[in-house]
């Protein structure tokens, strides 16, 4: 029997579930694993290839997920590994696939490599993670560098009981892991080995291009005046060994199965960059999400700050990664929603009642249209938009946009020196770029809180369920 020309991920239709926002199959306000078994008729009905499931592993969500304290059990929040198993049963039983978010440039603070790194400086475990000394100037004692997290502040913490700092790109439940320690790729291989021989047909990888950091950990250049803490992406994205470690993963786990592979690639346009990770030859991924369309209207400040774009600027970035190195097996990742964007209709269309549908239906035929695997987020294909500026900051529950309204809100209060600032516009800006658009929990119907549970959702329903 002849080969098949193209791999069977190359023609597939992935769906991504954020599961705590899908449907909740218990009343207890959270999405589960029974509700996404129940709608596995919806999604094949629909089209799906590939269910890909945001993080349902054990976890104190300081990140919603992405802060995993036990790679091996799932979050009781979500069910059990045997709901899991009943999933992929249900999933193989209809021909579809499910793929798993794979999190590991970073774990919880919570989980038990952590704890026992923390626990001593002689603890096996100490280089899991990456630990330094303060420095001391002008008699201050100060994170190892300057460099921001992700999430603002420093991506330092300092830990009294061993003297020293942890780092942490993201929040400070969120220890970065040491790829460098050998012993540290093991345990993820080890990791992806569990649910590959559990059933799961491939993986997407959180911030994959981020585990590998410059050597000596310099200080970052001072681009922003307003604070200490400086972006540092510069060292630690694409950094110098990450291309042999993702190497080192093809060739331990990824070559020995038949699985579909995507990574994820933030603060990278540089098209030789990414194509590094795709191009066949080099034996790492399947492809990446790319950044640069998401990136079109948002400002260098913050993704949660808008700026202005154009249709021209658009077709710019979609013609050149359409056309890009495709003759040497560059393979694109066509997505435009997903639990860390706001919702396209409201982006890049126009969500009013006279002309939603119609741009929920020009943005799908832009996607399907492109050449690549498509990557359909839960609720895209409704057309579900933005919930509406009236919500107040209370409605945002991601860390992303608590810290950095938090942040603004102490500039501004220290700048005009008083406590009651002018916060609307950033609220503004909230309303059009924050990732808490794609995180409202599904709707199903017009019975109260959209179908989705029969409690007390864990976040409001958009209104517009009704």
């Amino acid at each position: 029997m002849s080969k098949p020309p193209h791999p069977w991920w190359k023609s597939a239709t992935v769906y991504q579930i954020y599961p705590a926002s899908f449907l909740d199959a218990n009343g207890d306000g959270t999405g589960d694993l029974a509700g996404i078994i129940a709608k596995l008729d919806y999604l094949k009905d629909l089209g799906v290839d590939v269910i890909w499931l945001s993080p349902i592993y054990r976890s104190p969500l300081a990140d919603m997920g992405y802060d995993i304290s036990d790679y091996e059990d799932i979050d009781s929040r979500y069910g059990t590994l045997e709901d899991w198993d009943r999933l992929l049963e249900g999933a193989h039983a209809r021909g579809m696939k499910l793929m798993m978010d794979l999190v590991v440039n970073h774990t919880s603070d919570e989980h038990a490599w952590f704890t026992a790194s923390k626990s001593s400086k002689n603890d096996p475990k100490r280089d899991w993670y990456i630990w330094r000394p303060g420095k001391v100037v002008d008699g201050e004692e100060l994170p190892p560098n300057n460099w921001k997290s992700v999430f603002q502040g420093s991506a330092w913490e300092h830990d009294s009981a061993t003297g020293e700092y942890y780092l942490h790109l993201f929040v400070s439940k969120q220890p970065d892991l040491n790829w460098d320690n050998p012993v540290v790729r093991s345990a993820i291989w080890d990791v992806m080995r569990f649910w590959v021989r559990r059933g799961c047909d491939g993986f997407r990888m959180d911030v994959i291009n981020f585990i590998s950091k410059t050597d000596g950990l310099p200080d970052a250049p001072l681009v922003d005046h307003t604070q200490y803490y400086q972006p540092a992406c510069m060292y630690y994205v694409n950094g110098p060994q990450v291309h042999k470690y993702i190497k080192q993963m093809h060739a331990e786990v990824l070559s020995h199965h038949d699985l579909i592979t995507v990574g994820e690639t933030p603060f990278t346009h540089d098209a030789s960059e990414l194509a590094a990770y795709v191009l066949p030859q080099n034996r790492e991924l399947d492809m990446v999400f790319h950044f640069e369309l998401m990136d079109i209207d948002s400002s260098s400040e913050s993704p949660l700050l808008t700026k202005p774009w154009t249709l021209r600027e658009l077709k710019a970035i979609i013609g050149r990664w359409q056309q890009f190195m495709h003759g040497d097996g560059f393979w694109n990742a066509i997505y435009i929603e997903n639990h860390d964007q706001a919702r396209s209709v409201s982006r890049f269309g126009n969500d009013s009642t006279q002309w939603r549908a119609v741009s929920a239906k020009m943005l799908a035929i832009f996607e399907v249209t492109q050449a690549g695997t498509l990557y359909v987020y839960q609720g895209q294909e409704l057309g579900i938009k933005n919930f509406p500026q009236t919500w107040g900051i209370e409605e945002y529950k991601d860390v992303a946009s608590q810290n950095y309204w938090n942040l603004i809100k102490e500039q501004r209060q220290k700048a005009q020196g008083k406590e009651n600032v002018e916060m609307s516009d950033l609220l503004n800006s909230f309303a059009q770029k924050a990732r808490d658009h794609a995180r409202t929990p599904m709707q199903w119907n017009a019975s109260p809180h959209g179908g989705f549970t029969t409690g007390t959702p864990w976040m409001r329903v958009n209104d517009d369920y009704r």
